[in-house]
């Protein structure tokens, strides 16, 4: 008792005094049902306070439960623990000549917490994390497990729940063919004249990264699966040097470039699993907007770059494909999201963050669910259209609101 609890950047100090790390499920099962408000930390890479119990609440880690990859090779599918990792997952996974569709931008990440926010990698047929999801388990208030999948009506709001149902300890998975990728990395993408369709569309997955300090993009991050044609990409120069998409950090710590061919998860990830992912002192902003005002959204932004860059490390912009979880920032159509590494100074920041907002208001933005925000919740309420399917699901699997903490609770609404 009484250490002090902070999330992966260290601008969240936890109220609770103490992070429990059940060994078994067993344990896992007793504590939450001898518990009045239990939140799960996942891997601490939330940035507000989206895993806060409260005064009193229950702080839960599951990274001492057991690992458990299940790879079914003949389904094509992997029964994934709650506490595992996207690096050891990956590794598992390929093992068995298999693989994820897709991975986020660093594996350090848990699964079960990377599909409950709605985090996602890049691609323009690409979904995010949670569209891999065919089922998950969960255990709620009162210690028994809940199993929802795919054809359970109550799907769409079980995988990108935001932990307001229960603890997920065990999600099932589509895999597919373990696939190479080769990586290039481009310099200098002019913002004027900008095709971002076609631009979005050039590899299977694409990133673009500025600071803001000129109009245009510094990098450019093409994934290319070794398996589909390769296309060219005219509209920027080749980098010359391997690069880091924060300025000033060192590229070892990246995924390898220069188009040299490797597997899915050492390339797909902008991060090698054995570094410090990003740079490592920073808070981060994410908002989701529909892809076919990508353009419009990047010149708002670029008429307050002035405003936006000196606290900004890097902006990364990327696509996601639709889907169909009720909560997640890509539900209903395909979008752009434009993810900012800001530094490490809240009070510098916040006042950015909102006029960012005003900027980008006329998209109406889903901010990620993870990230530092200031859209009042009832307008991030009312972006999703089956809030109250989802308002209705967590009255059935949590009546007594064990896992409704107030981030959750302002997201709900009445």
């Amino acid at each position: 008792m009484g250490e002090t609890v902070t999330n992966w950047a260290g601008n969240i100090t936890f109220a609770a005094k103490e992070l429990h790390r059940p060994p078994t499920l067993g344990a896992l099962r007793a504590l939450v049902a001898g518990s009045a408000r239990v939140r799960v930390l996942g891997s601490g890479h939330s940035f507000n306070e989206i895993a806060e119990p409260g005064d009193g609440g229950v702080l839960l880690s599951l990274d001492a439960l057991p690992v458990e990859v299940d790879v079914d090779t003949a389904a094509r599918t992997v029964r994934v623990g709650g506490g595992v990792r996207y690096a050891e997952l990956a590794r598992r996974v390929h093992a068995h000549g298999l693989a994820l569709a897709n991975m986020a931008s660093l594996p350090h990440i848990s699964v079960a917490g990377s599909v409950a926010t709605g985090t996602h990698g890049s691609g323009v047929r690409n979904g995010s994390l949670a569209a891999a999801v065919r089922e998950v388990e969960i255990v709620t208030a009162n210690g028994s497990t809940v199993v929802i999948g795919r054809a359970d009506e109550r799907f769409g709001g079980a995988v990108t729940s935001l932990g307001a149902l229960g603890v997920v300890t065990a999600l099932t998975l589509d895999l597919e063919p373990a696939f190479d990728v080769e990586q290039h990395v481009f310099t200098e993408l002019p913002l004027a004249e900008l095709d971002f369709e076609t631009v979005a569309a050039a590899a299977y997955s694409v990133s673009l990264f500025t600071d803001w300090r000129a109009p245009g993009f510094r990098q450019v991050w093409l994934k290319r699966r070794a398996d589909q044609p390769l296309a060219g990409f005219p509209w920027a120069a080749p980098a010359t040097e391997a690069l880091h998409p924060v300025p000033g950090m060192p590229a070892v710590n990246c995924t390898e470039q220069f188009g040299v061919p490797g597997p899915w998860h050492e390339r797909l990830p902008h991060f090698r699993a054995e570094f410090t992912p990003s740079s490592g002192s920073e808070l981060q902003s994410e908002y989701l907007m529909p892809r076919e005002h990508a353009v419009d959204v990047l010149r708002a932004i670029d008429a307050i770059r002035a405003t936006v860059a000196p606290v900004l490390q890097t902006c990364e912009v990327r696509t996601v494909a639709a889907d169909e979880q009720w909560l997640s920032p890509a539900y209903g159509h395909d979008c752009v999201a434009v993810h900012f590494t800001w530094v490490e100074d809240t009070r510098a920041v916040l006042p950015v963050v909102r006029e960012l907002e005003a900027a980008l208001e006329p998209f109406a933005p889903r901010p990620h669910w993870g990230k530092v925000y200031a859209v009042p919740a009832g307008v991030v309420r009312g972006r999703y259209p089956r809030i109250g399917d989802f308002r209705s699901l967590v009255r059935e699997l949590d009546p007594a609101g064990a896992f409704t903490n107030a981030f959750v609770a302002d997201v709900l609404g009445g």
